[in-house]
C-alpha cells in the first residue's frame, strides 16, 4: 500500500477495490501505476489478503482513511464476499466520494443485478441463508450504484493504455474539488 505524504486528514487519496482474479495482473495493475505516476496515493490490497473470506480490519481502516474510493466492477466481482464487503464499506463512508469503473461488464447488469451479478448474489443468498444480516449489506451498494455515473471499459475499446495514461485528470478533479 502506498502511503500519502504530507499533512492531511486522510492517509490515502484513493482506495482501489477490484476482483484480483479478473483484473490484478492487467487492468488494476496498470491503473495503480497510472495513479502513482500522477501522484495519487493509492491503497491497494496485497495478493495474500484477497484469498480470505472476511475483510480484514486493516483493509477496512484503509477504506475509511481514503479520501475517495474506486471500485473496478468486473464480471466476477460480486462472486467474492471480500469484494462485496469492501463495496459495502465504501458506500457506508457516505461523506466520501465513490467512483465506479465497469470493466468488461455492462453497467445495467451491475445496477440491476443481472447476469453474473444476479447469479453471484443468488449463490450468496443460498450460502448465507442462515446469516441473513450480510445479504442486505451486500445488495444495497448496487441500488446506490444506480445513482452514480461510472466509467465503462469494454473489451478493446477504448485502447486501455493510452486512455488510462492520458485521461486521469478526472481523478484529480474528484480528489481535490
Amino acid at each position: 500500500m502506498a502511503l500519502r505524504s504530507g499533512s492531511s486528514s486522510f492517509t490515502y487519496d484513493l482506495f482501489l477495490s477490484f476482483r484480483g482474479s479478473d483484473t490484478r495482473q492487467g487492468f488494476a495493475a496498470n491503473l495503480y501505476k497510472a495513479l502513482a505516476n500522477r501522484g495519487i496515493y493509492t491503497s491497494i490490497d496485497d495478493e495474500e489478503l484477497q484469498s480470505g473470506e472476511e475483510i480484514t480490519p486493516t483493509l477496512l481502516k484503509a477504506i475509511e482513511e481514503s479520501r475517495i474510493s474506486m471500485a473496478v466492477l468486473s464480471v466476477n466481482y460480486a462472486s467474492s464476499s471480500f469484494c462485496l464487503d469492501e463495496l459495502a464499506t465504501i458506500f457506508d463512508c457516505a461523506e466520501r466520494k465513490a467512483l465506479l469503473v465497469f470493466y468488461k461488464v455492462e453497467p445495467s447488469h451491475v445496477r440491476h443485478r443481472k447476469v453474473s451479478y444476479g447469479e453471484a448474489l443468488a449463490k450468496k443468498e443460498e450460502r448465507f441463508k442462515h446469516n441473513m444480516d450480510k445479504l442486505p449489506k451486500w445488495k444495497m451498494p448496487f441500488y446506490q450504484a444506480a445513482n452514480l455515473s461510472g466509467y465503462h471499459f469494454k473489451d478493446g475499446y477504448p485502447p486501455y493504455q493510452s486512455y488510462l495514461l492520458s485521461n486521469f485528470c478526472w481523478i484529480k478533479f474528484h480528489l481535490f474539488n
